[in-house]
């Protein structure tokens, strides 16, 4: 066996660690494990030139963060924090657990693209929760801030993971059923998802729960900070 393509690897390590262009330092580990490999540049250059072609779809994701940062510029994060704040009746965790069913539902249809963190937490998500947040108390802290944002991306994580599964034509379920077809178990794609079903339920249910107890123990933690703090002033 011959192990000197994985010489690829190795530059990968290197290009990253020097904090190197990562779209050279890919090129570049791919031209020496071809090398390696014995393929001649020619060669290269049509394999190449064959996957950038059948990938090209890959590259409208690079049209979503200078779409999103143009919106940012406009004033996106702060319309959507402006018009959380005109919902009075608005909690936390109702907007993330809303947020998370839509977004279960929306990868159990394999519409997995539709939101994510780039598209939608950042520039939308975050600064609504922290908008909820705020409705009820003073100004949140760089702390708190944070965890709220992170609370925000964990529920799109955890809505994209448990309810792309039940969709049939996912990778990962195609990739289980040959699993268990390699070990002479026959199993059906519908079979597969159906059986991820009450995952997603469970998640749902097991997420809400902990976006609720956040809430809570935000409250309580910013109301003890704000009877400190007067009772600082009144000293």
């Amino acid at each position: 066996m011959n192990y000197w393509p994985l010489l690829g690897v190795a530059v990968v390590i290197a290009g990253f660690v020097r904090r190197d262009n990562p779209v050279l330092v890919v090129v570049a580990a791919g031209v020496v494990s071809g090398l390696a490999a014995g393929f001649s540049v020619p060669e290269l250059l049509g394999l190449l030139g064959t996957s950038f072609v059948s990938n090209r779809a890959l590259l409208l994701y690079a049209l979503t963060l200078p779409a999103i940062g143009v919106l940012e510029r406009a004033g996106l994060r702060e319309h959507a924090a402006r018009w959380i704040g005109s919902l009075r009746g608005l909690t936390l965790a109702r907007l993330l657990a809303s947020y998370l069913l839509l977004r279960q539902v929306l990868s159990m249809l394999g519409l997995t693209n539709v939101a994510g963190q780039a598209q939608t937490v950042r520039p939308l998500l975050a600064p609504m929760s922290e908008a909820t947040v705020e409705l009820r108390g003073p100004p949140l802290g760089d702390a708190d801030r944070q965890r709220v944002r992170a609370m925000a991306a964990a529920t799109d994580n955890i809505g994209l993971f448990f309810g792309e599964d039940v969709f049939l034509a996912l990778g990962a379920v195609l990739l289980i059923q040959g699993f268990y077809a390699s070990h002479g178990i026959v199993l059906a794609p519908l079979a597969i998802a159906l059986w991820a079903l009450p995952t997603a339920i469970a998640a749902f249910v097991i997420h809400a729960l902990r976006v609720l107890l956040f809430e809570r123990a935000l409250t309580r933690r910013r109301a003890a900070a704000d009877t400190a703090e007067s009772a600082h002033a009144e000293d």
